[in-house]
């Protein structure tokens, strides 16, 4: 995700410090699992630079980074953003919570099962989990990532889903070509537009209820 343990852990605090600002100005329950994405993007990246450390293997740091970025984000992204839609867009998000259920189910059952690997390959980290199905189950981990924030119903959720599958496979291309790993930088700004969009919900709903004290007659 980072191209070594310094950079992950300088990137991690980043974005860390930036879901905090996310969850602090949550203006609703609703909002606050999207709100804390960043939360959890932060500690993925804290998690690898000790990865870094250990040098790869199949120590803990690298089960936990498995466990967050393959079982748990498949879950938590389409739940999260079903959880902030607005009520019309909800039904057709359902499509992407089933499949990140699916998703997630059989990543999970693949960790539990058999171990996971970490490789240092020169500034990339290679994960190396036997899973069945590759195509079918990374078809449903981007239905149930990009595609709940592209069915979102809501315009800056749809300009990140549009950021992250751009981006996905920019980080995706450098790392293949093991020539360095971004996906820490990618992280950064798209909990940077997460924070703009917390902020622009709490000034909505200001606005609103202040629209609505102005409906509600004085008492005389």
């Amino acid at each position: 995700m980072c191209w070594s343990a310094t950079a992950d852990l300088i990137a991690g605090a980043g974005i860390t410090t930036v879901g905090v600002a996310c969850v602090a100005r949550a203006p609703s329950r609703r909002d606050l699992p999207l709100a804390a994405l960043p939360l959890l993007l932060g500690a993925h990246q804290i998690v690898e630079s000790a990865v870094w450390d250990a040098g790869g293997g199949r120590g803990p740091a690298t089960v936990v980074w498995a466990v967050i970025a393959l079982p748990l984000l498949a879950v938590w992204v389409p739940a999260a953003t079903w959880s902030a839609a607005p009520p019309h867009a909800r039904p057709r998000l359902i499509l992407s919570l089933a499949a990140g259920a699916a998703t997630a189910a059989v990543l999970a059952h693949a960790l539990a099962a058999g171990p996971v690997t970490a490789e240092i390959r020169g500034r990339t980290v290679g994960y190396a989990l036997d899973v069945p199905h590759p195509p079918v189950l990374v078809a449903g981990y981007l239905l149930a990532t990009i595609g709940s924030l592209l069915l979102s119903g809501d315009r800056r959720l749809l300009v990140l889903g549009i950021l992250v599958a751009v981006g996905a496979l920019v980080c995706w291309t450098l790392w293949q070509l093991e020539f360095v790993s971004t996906w820490c930088a990618f992280a950064a700004v798209c909990s940077v537009i997460l924070l703009g969009w917390v902020r622009a919900r709490a000034r909505s709903r200001a606005r609103a209820r202040e629209r609505e004290r102005e409906r509600v007659p004085s008492a005389p």
